[in-house]
């Protein structure tokens, strides 16, 4: 198959791979962050958490980008599957819709807590809002693992 193999011993490419750590990856420090400011009232910690889970999610869709974008074909990689193609696209497209929004929440989120919160964080009137967002744009990232490690067993293992 084209590109680079991945580690995990499927059909997945490098890029694919490195995704599926990394959603997975993510989520016990996001569980981190949430519990740090919810208990102990760190804002810092938790600043410094989401930063750190913005960034290693940034480095995981570039090396996607750059592998199913210039060089492997994640469709040659998923024709093996009996799910495709309607399954696997179906999945990719509900996939799409969380990984979209997950984005644009967090973007959204972590722009208006660096424009809205002081330096050093503290509690301040945009915390409810900040609270809603980032509530939302947690679940969001929770439904876009989910959808994403669905739609890689249909493509790359099943």
């Amino acid at each position: 198959m084209s590109g680079i193999n991945g580690f995990l011993g499927t059909r997945g490419s490098l890029g694919m791979d490195v995704v599926v750590v990394g959603l997975l990856a993510v989520l016990p420090l996001l569980a981190w962050s949430i519990h740090v400011v919810r208990t102990r009232r760190d804002f810092v910690t938790h600043k410094r958490l989401q930063l750190a889970i913005a960034a290693a999610l940034l480095i995981c869709i570039v090396i996607f980008e750059i592998d199913v974008r210039l060089v492997s074909d994640w469709k040659e990689r998923a024709r093996p599957s009996p799910w495709w193609p309607g399954g696997v696209l179906t999945a990719l497209g509900i996939h799409l819709v969380f990984a979209v929004s997950t984005l644009v929440l967090w973007v959204w989120t972590i722009w208006e807590a660096f424009t809205r919160f002081p330096a050093p964080p503290v509690p301040g009137s945009h915390g409810g809002r900040h609270r809603w967002m980032g509530r939302l744009a947690a679940i969001d990232l929770v439904l876009t693992t989910i959808t994403g490690l669905f739609f890689y067993w249909l493509a790359f293992i099943a």
